[in-house]
């Protein structure tokens, strides 16, 4: 389990914090604390879960204690763009033995409101497939392609348009062959193994299952926590 955390968060905005975005606070945590316990949740089906952030991140270790002996791992090997942060992942966990073989998911750290039954569902449908495959979900607006004065082009089909989500899951040594191939440009792990002429498995996701992006995704996150925690405190 890897979860690239090397961001600055630009888009995110820094009027209310300094802090990169997956540091901020969301219902008394760090917004990267509420995706870890997602998947410490699920703790008995991972080898191991990675933290990959930025060499020079000096607010990991004081927002997110991480229990190494617990399978954590904190690497300090995050790049300048998410498939950079992804492929060095990658590399440290094969220096630290994990096979080519293996399976590994990936998972944005900004996507706070993953939960353990979406998790659950993309490992059940991609354990036994030749690609793997990635949490999505079904585009149910109309889409419209512009011009660079943002006047419409045209409208596009969306019938078959998905939009990506994490965790993506592929195998590790196929899904380092891709990222080392593809470069920097890929914005997502699917794209690097699309590039090898593969076709990952879509697998239906939830639009809850937002990444936490720009300011007012913040309020968003937030409210479907507290809605949780409150379902949680029922009788």
């Amino acid at each position: 389990m890897l979860i690239p955390c090397a961001g600055a968060g630009h888009r995110a905005g820094h009027a209310q914090s300094p802090q990169p975005k997956q540091y901020r606070r969301l219902a008394g945590a760090p917004l990267v604390a509420h995706t870890l316990a997602a998947f410490r949740g699920l703790a008995g089906r991972f080898a191991g879960i990675a933290l990959v952030v930025s060499p020079a991140d000096r607010d990991v270790d004081a927002a997110l204690p991480l229990f190494p002996g617990q399978g954590e791992h904190l690497l300090r090997v995050g790049g300048l763009t998410r498939a950079a942060s992804v492929r060095n992942g990658l590399q440290a966990l094969r220096k630290k033995g994990a096979g080519a073989h293996d399976w590994v998911l990936v998972h944005d750290a900004a996507r706070c409101l993953v939960t353990a039954s979406q998790i659950e569902a993309l490992i059940a449908a991609c354990e036994h497939d030749a690609v793997g495959g990635l949490l999505a979900h079904r585009l149910a607006d109309t889409l419209k392609a512009s011009s660079a004065e943002s006047r419409v082009l045209q409208t596009l089909p969306r019938a078959d348009k998905w939009l990506a989500q994490t965790p993506q899951m592929f195998r590790l040594g196929m899904l380092l062959d891709a990222l080392e191939r593809a470069g920097d440009a890929v914005t997502d792990e699917a794209g690097a193994i699309e590039a090898l002429g593969l076709s990952p498995l879509l697998v239906p996701g939830s639009a809850r299952n937002f990444k936490v992006t720009f300011p007012e995704d913040f309020a968003l996150a937030e409210a479907v926590l507290l809605a949780r925690r409150q379902q949680e405190l029922a009788p």
